[in-house]
């Protein structure tokens, strides 16, 4: 008999420290409702489920940027159906004024209201905005249309270079820069006379066209075009008989877009954003007010039922307008259904790795809680062991 180590003790003590520890660890998880408190209790299932985690507030902050972006466009939906009423109006006055039985002074009292119409279109479109930002004027409109087609360089009355394939530039305050070099060679010689960089466009980017990246239809107007003065000295100058040929040996076009789309961001990650351009909708650009800001007039049946006509048209774009935002907000509405499932499909995959099962946790706990108390009662035992030594010693 030993008394120096009393082994039964140790063993018993180690079993007890090691009961006593599982027990802490599932009242940890019983009062956090958690199987993963911290990285020890299992390091890889922590990885996933903060990842998880950063996914699902992603979702549901892109839910509410959604919700958000609805608000948004209901708020320029509905000054967009003020306007609309505004134009329905405008046409009556504009239908009544067209008959010849109105004098002189019933059509300048008409104009008088059509004036005030007119400028109230521009009240709505200057002051409709969201969290302070105009939504009607024209400063959201984004790139508008575009084409894809050709450009022919007229470099003298006699000759003409053609590029095919070539964008035009982009609508809505943008620059288009086209750049490249020409090539002079005449037939006989083969002798290179000249080499010009040139540029084109126009630079101030008005009324200029172009096409987008992916190619989708997007107005068609003209870039401006340039001149190209070639020159050479008198040695090299063109002899009766000689001709030369003109080619480009480097073209380049660059577009520089100066206009601002909405863009809402309704997924959890970068690049999960669409963009909404909103045009702008004041009387001008709806065609019911001149370029001097002058309205439309009915002061004769000519003005009249010409001012019809612009009224009807102001009504189409201002349809189409509410068309396009009312297909975006049912589009927004069905992202949010979707986000919604993602949100709880992901939450609930996240669940099963973090969440702690409580009856299968509480049935580890009672069995470590009996274990403990055996293992106190074993110690107690395996203390006593010694004291049977003192029996030799009498």
């Amino acid at each position: 008999m030993i008394i120096n180590h009393n082994m039964s003790a140790l063993n018993t003590y180690r079993q007890l420290t090691v009961n006593n520890s599982n027990n802490s660890k599932s009242l940890e998880k019983l009062s956090s409702g958690l199987r993963i408190n911290r990285a020890g209790d299992d390091a890889a299932g922590l990885a996933i489920s903060e990842k998880m985690r950063g996914q699902i507030r992603g979702l549901d902050q892109a839910s509410r940027n959604a919700q958000d972006s609805i608000s948004l466009i209901q708020t320029a939906e509905g000054a967009l159906n003020e306007t609309h009423s505004i134009l329905q109006r405008m046409r009556e006055l504009a239908v009544q004024a067209s008959n010849d039985t109105n004098s002189t002074t019933d059509r300048s009292e008409i104009q008088k209201e059509i004036n005030q119409l007119t400028d109230e279109i521009d009240r709505i479109a200057n002051t409709t905005e969201f969290n302070t930002q105009k939504l009607l004027d024209g400063s959201k409109e984004g790139l508008r249309d575009a084409i894809k087609g050709s450009v022919t360089t007229q470099l003298n009355t006699q000759a003409s270079v053609t590029i095919s394939n070539a964008s035009t530039a982009a609508e809505a305050g943008s620059n288009i820069t086209q750049t490249g070099t020409i090539v002079i060679t005449r037939v006989k010689d083969s002798t290179a006379i000249a080499a010009t960089d040139f540029t084109v466009g126009d630079p101030n980017g008005l009324n200029v066209s172009a096409a987008d990246i992916t190619g989708a239809a997007l107005s068609a107007l003209a870039a401006a075009g340039g001149t190209f003065a070639i020159g050479g000295d008198g040695l090299d100058a063109l002899k009766v008989g000689e001709s030369i040929t003109i080619s480009f040996i480097k073209y380049e076009a660059a577009v520089t877009d100066a206009a601002t789309s909405l863009s809402m961001q309704i997924g959890a990650n970068s690049g999960q954003n669409i963009l909404i351009g909103i045009n702008d909708m004041k009387a001008e650009s709806l065609g019911v007010r001149s370029s001097t800001g002058d309205a439309l007039k009915v002061s004769s049946y000519e003005n009249a039922t010409a001012a019809v006509t612009s009224i009807n048209n102001a009504i189409e774009l201002v349809s189409a307008e509410r068309s396009k935002l009312g297909a975006v907000q049912n589009r927004l509405e069905h992202t949010i259904n979707n986000l919604g499932t993602s949100s709880e499909n992901l939450t609930a995959a996240e669940s099963r790795i973090r969440d702690v099962d409580m009856a299968k946790e509480m049935m580890n706990f009672q069995k470590n809680n009996i274990l403990s108390q055996a293992a106190q009662a074993m110690l107690a035992q395996a203390n006593q062991q010694p004291q049977g030594v003192l029996q030799l010693l009498r």
